[in-house]
This record gives C-alpha cells, structure tokens and sequence, in this order.
C-alpha cells in the first residue's frame, strides 16, 4: 500500500523549474522553456521542444543540445523514468505510475476542495456581464454571455478571488423612452383606443401583459405622457431578466445604473477632463473625442448632435469608477458588437493616467439555435426572438449552461435544440452527469454488499492500462483550471471534463469494480470515490449539477 503523504510539486511545473536553471547554466536566460503533453504516449507524458529554440542562437545540432540540456537536469527519480530523446530536438519525459496512484488519497483528502488555487488569495475581482438594457426579456445571446460571465467569476473565486458580479445598466434615454411609448400605446389599445405604436417601437407580446396590468391596477384614468408607463415596464421587464438568469443559478451583487453617472456629474468631468487635454470638440453640433490625436484612423463622437451620449461616453465614466473601486482585476464581457468601441474606452483612461492593466475584455460571438439542421427565429409566446427563459424550460439549466460554454468564446455557437433535449448519453452533459451518477451507484452497490475502501486500500493493484489513464486524466484537472484561470475560457474545463468522463466510461468497460477480490475491489472504488470528486468540482465550478441518481 502507498503512503498517504503530501504529493511533490506539480511534474509538469518540476520540469518548467528544471528546464529554467539548466537554461540559466548554459547561459540561456532569454528562452522561456514550454512543457506540454505528447502527442502520442509511447513518448511519455511530457515533452519539450526547447532544444529545437535554442538551435539558432547555439548553432548546433538541436539532438545535441537536447543531451547538453539533460545532462543538466536534476530530475526526482521517484517521479521520472528515464528521460529519452527524439528527433528533431524533443526531450520527454514518463512520470512514474505511482506518482499518479499517489493522486488518490490527495483527491479524498483534499475533497470539494481538492485543486483550489491559491492566485487570487486577498484579491478582489469584478466581473460584468449581460448588462441588457430593461427594455425586454433576455434573448439567447444575451444567455451565452450570462454562463460564460458567471462561469468566469466562478473560475476566479475557484483560484481565491473575491468576486462582485455587476450588471450595468441604463433605465433612460432613447430606448427607455420608446418602451414607455411602446406601453402606452397598447394601454390605450387595451381601451379601445385607435393608437398606433411609435414606428421603431417594441413590438413584443410582453407589453400587451404590461399594459393589461396597468388596465387593471389603473382603469382609465392615465394620461398619454405619464411617467408610469416607462416605469412600469422597467419594473417588470426587470423582474423577468433576474428571474430568467436565477433559473441558470446567476446572480449579481451589484446593479450600476448608467443615469447614476449624470445625476452625480462624473459624465460631465469626463468630458471636462478629456477637454482640459485638448482631445474634445465640436463640430456639427456634435462633441467629438480627438482619437486621430492619439494614432487613431478618425476621431469618435461622444454626444450626438441630438445631444444624446453614444455609448463611449457613459462606459468611459462607469469603468474610471470602476478604477476607482480599486479593483485588483476588472473582467468584462461584451459580444461581438462592442469590438470596435472598448478600445476608445481604455485610450481615454489612459489618456487620464489610470492604470488600465487590471482589465480584461473578452469578446464572445454570437448564438444561432437549430433545430433539424434549420435555423430557429420565432416564439410563440413573447416576441420575435426566442427568449432565455424559453430556452431553459425547453432544454434545462444544465444543458444550457454547458451548450453555452462548451465553444470557444470567440467561435460562433450553434445550439442544437435536438441534441440539448436528447436524455442519452449522446447529450455531452447527460455523458458526463452519467459518469458521476454511475460511480455513485457503483459505491452504493459496494456499501450494500458490506465492502469499504476507507483506509483499506492498496493503491500498486491499480496496474491495468484503463486505470492508469483514469489517473492520468485526474492529474490533469489543476492543469485544466490554472489553463482556464490563465484564458479566462470556460471551455478548457468543458473539454477536460468530457476528456476524463471518457476515461472513466472505458475504465469502467474495461474494468469491473465489484469482483470476487475484495483487495482490488477496494482499490478501484477509491480510484471511482476520486474520480467522482474530480467530477463534481469541475461540475460545480461551471455551474452544473453532479446527480447521485439518474
């Protein structure tokens, strides 16, 4: 049996360490050495292409250099086999089976905590998401941004941070003020009135619902311009969007409302300021932001003729507070139609001397639904556009929450509807809650039959090639969150997921847990009682639920 003692440093960081002060031995401090995971396993592990870097500084033989740098090394032989050399240049190295058995009694000891980091420890975070204006419900695009938003404040607090989701928002101007005349036009519909709505007006089936209450809670006695009508719709459509993102388990603690900015005059000294540098003016009665000053292709405008702000303006104030906050990390997330103006944004606090490194911007590109291979545009019940909370009662939180982290951010998404209602193990979250589910019925056979693996197992029976690559996929999981740390991309964990759920299914093909050999029927249900840890935390981190039963 294997002690249960405190694993060394993570194989692959030993090797960065390595590779670093054998570099710095040979007088090569400027090369930063990369370790990844071969390609192919009869190479090992791990392997290192940094011979191949240094060929033209050295002006040698990379196979050469690759024996100069190991010789270097001072390698744990309790963790490595001996290293080997291929062509052109790789180093590789095989960690040790029982490394990897170690695993074991870390992962139950470590438990729901198992792979926590410890980055972020004493930092704080701010990550904003979703940010729809209160001027309907929330569409599907909107919900892409609400999981990876929440899953990405989830990932931070995983690696120590203390998290503040915020949600930025404007209850006034031009938008607001056409839902309050969109509302008030079917109010006066609802009297028998000939009212036409406002030609760009909101169309959606929701605001026949709003005007209907306000016929009922305030009969006839409204005026066309009273303030209620804005108001009313704001109140409800609120409601619906924090209601629509709590059935995806999401949250915000705080609520910025854009206005707060006017009414306290921060608008106004970011014009000011911007001025006092000789970077606004006014041309067609519009104020305009001197970007061409700054290497720009044109100058941006800030106020519109109109006298009404773009978007620049407001964000340019809303993040200097946000600053402000002292935040040690700022994460926004914006779709695919901000690319062009977060830019003007940094530039212009920049221009203003604030440190703008503690920000983030991740672009996310937008969702198409399909269902039979043909494209998804109409509800039946709310408006033109299929609505998020539409889309959770059809296919469910969980499959929701995944098909929309399971993409790279920056990929376009298609959201198979078929495939999100399929119960199988076809589903990817059905294949990986199956996964957990099975080893939790696998350990409830095991406890009727009498047979516990706590503090009786012993670990070198785990020999089999399926084990093995169960471990060898558990190993990876604190490699997975740091990658996911690092990106700040959901998807990395999606994929790791999927990636030891299939190993687990053809361990669990391959090897039969409850045998006739009680020895080796412990082992492997400590192996499972990991894996199931390993499983949940991933789960928990992406917002999704570990069932015991399905």
């Amino acid at each position: 049996m294997l002690p249960r003692v405190q694993l060394k440093m993570n194989p692959k960081k030993f090797l960065v360490r390595q590779l670093t002060e054998a570099l710095a031995r040979l007088g090569q401090t400027d090369t930063i050495p990369e370790v990844s995971p071969t390609r192919d396993p009869k190479f090992g592990d791990l392997s290192t292409n940094v011979s191949l870097k240094l060929t033209r500084a050295l002006k040698r033989n990379p196979l050469e250099i690759a024996e100069q740098i190991l010789a270097e090394l001072d390698l744990d032989v309790d963790l490595f086999e001996q290293p080997t050399i291929t062509k052109p240049g790789f180093i590789n190295f095989t960690i040790r089976n029982d490394y990897y058995r170690r695993l074991i009694p870390e992962i139950i000891t470590g438990g729901d905590a198992y792979g926590r980091g410890q980055t972020g420890n004493g930092q704080t975070a701010n990550v904003e998401f979703v940010s729809a204006n209160p001027t309907g419900p929330l569409t599907v695009g909107h919900g892409r941004q609400a999981v990876l938003g929440d899953a990405v404040a989830s990932i931070l607090e995983w690696h120590g941070y203390e998290v503040i989701r915020e949600y930025y928002y404007n209850d006034a101007g031009r938008q607001m003020r056409i839902l309050g005349q969109s509302v008030e036009a079917r109010y006066f519909q609802e009297l028998g009135q000939a009212v036409e709505l406002p030609e760009d007006g909101y169309r959606g089936e929701y605001l026949r619902e709003i005007a209907r209450n306000l016929v009922s809670e305030q009969g006839e006695k409204l005026k066309a311009g009273d303030p209620i009508f804005r108001k009313a719709a704001e109140a409800v459509i609120f409601a619906d969007i924090k209601n629509s993102l709590a059935g995806l388990g999401i949250h915000h603690q705080v609520f910025s409302n854009e206005k707060n900015y006017y009414d306290s005059g921060a608008i106004d000294r970011m014009v000011a300021d911007l001025r006092e540098r000789d970077l606004i003016y006014e041309k067609e009665a519009a104020t305009w932001f001197k970007t061409t000053a700054l290497g720009k292709d044109q100058d941006r405008v800030l106020i519109k003729s109109s006298g009404e702000p773009t978007y620049r303006l407001p964000d340019m104030a809303y993040h200097r507070d946000k600053l402000e906050r002292n935040f040690d990390l700022i994460v926004d997330i914006f779709g695919a139609d901000h690319q062009a103006t977060y830019p003007d944004v940094l530039t212009a606090l920049k221009i203003l001397e604030y440190d703008v490194s503690p920000i983030r911007v991740l672009i996310h590109q937008f969702v198409t639904l399909v269902r039979s291979g043909q494209k998804v545009k109409m509800s039946t019940r709310k408006a033109n556009f299929v609505t998020l909370e539409e889309l959770t009662e059809i296919a469910g939180k969980d499959v929701v929450r995944y098909f929309f982290i399971m993409r790279g951010m920056n990929t376009h998404l298609n959201f198979d509807l078929d495939l999100a209602e399929d119960e199988s193990e076809k589903n990817p979250v059905y294949y990986l809650q199956y996964a957990h589910a099975r080893i939790s019925n696998i350990i409830r056979h095991g406890e009727s039959l009498g047979i516990s693996f706590k503090d009786q197992y012993d670990l070198t029976l785990l020999t089999h090639p399926g084990e093995i690559q169960l471990l060898k996929q558990m190993a990876r999981f604190t490699d997975a969150t740091e990658s996911a740390l690092e990106s700040l991309e959901p998807q990395v964990l999606a994929t790791y997921l999927q990636d030891l759920a299939t190993a687990f299914h053809k361990f669990y093909v391959d090897c039969r847990v409850i045998t006739a050999d009680q020895r080796l029927t412990q082992a492997r249900l400590a192996l499972i009682y990991a894996t199931r840890i390993v499983l949940a935390n991933g789960l928990g981190i992406l917002g999704l639920t570990a069932p015991e039963k399905m």
